[in-house]
């Protein structure tokens, strides 16, 4: 999927995959990874997420890596905070309090760039990219992140050849060999298919989200 294709979702308003309020499988789960306050948590593909605000309230230091300048701009606007902007390499970072905003391609993201990163909150990125870039994405993720660093990932799983995403299916089997050199767990799933119009409308009978522990 290319970076124009999600440029114009953005320019276009096109975004349905934005949630109006904090994901409830955040907020169920996160306790779950006992992160000590301060810890930093890498939130790729953040779009304008209140999650990321979340994370910011519950004394976390957040780094988020989007693509979309709109969506960078919208979040600081929406949330009333006035950002410091700055270039660091390929990056446009944005800064205010707790928060960062790290504009530009998540593949240019190194290993020193997050180093210092406990935590990882995946609600919308793995999902947002077909087979072949999910593939890069996991591995890329592994060779960044350092060891010891633990996170959210959630995913869908439903019958692809019946509707074509994003949001992508993301199988299990697939999440396990993507994250084969870490510690992949289910903490939660869930049948949404009646929340879910547009799969009922495409003849899709399952639709399930899964919450997962990952640890690198």
């Amino acid at each position: 999927m290319e970076p124009a294709f999600w440029q114009k979702r953005w320019a276009d308003n096109q975004i349905g995959f934005h949630r109006t309020d904090v994901n409830p499988f955040l907020l169920a789960n996160w306790p779950e990874l006992a992160l000590a306050q301060g810890s930093r948590v890498l939130v790729p593909l953040c779009g304008k997420s209140l999650d990321m605000a979340w994370l910011a309230a519950n004394n976390h230091r957040v780094l988020g890596v989007e693509l979309s300048r709109r969506a960078v701009e919208d979040f600081f606007q929406e949330q009333g905070l006035q950002a410091q902007v700055s270039q660091q390499g390929a990056f446009e970072i944005w800064r205010s309090g707790d928060v960062e905003i790290w504009c530009g391609d998540f593949f240019a993201l190194r290993a020193e760039d997050v180093a210092d990163c406990k935590g990882l909150y995946d609600r919308a990125a793995v999902i947002a990219l077909p087979a072949p870039m999910r593939a890069r994405y996991m591995a890329h993720l592994s060779q960044v992140l350092p060891v010891g660093c633990q996170g959210l990932l959630l995913t869908m799983d439903y019958d692809q050849q019946l509707l074509d995403g994003p949001p992508f299916s993301v199988p299990d089997d697939e999440v396990r060999q993507g994250y084969a050199g870490g510690n992949v767990q289910i903490l939660d799933e869930r049948e949404v298919i009646e929340e879910s119009p547009k799969f009922l409308q495409a003849g899709v009978a399952s639709v399930l989200e899964r919450v997962y522990r990952v640890q690198f």
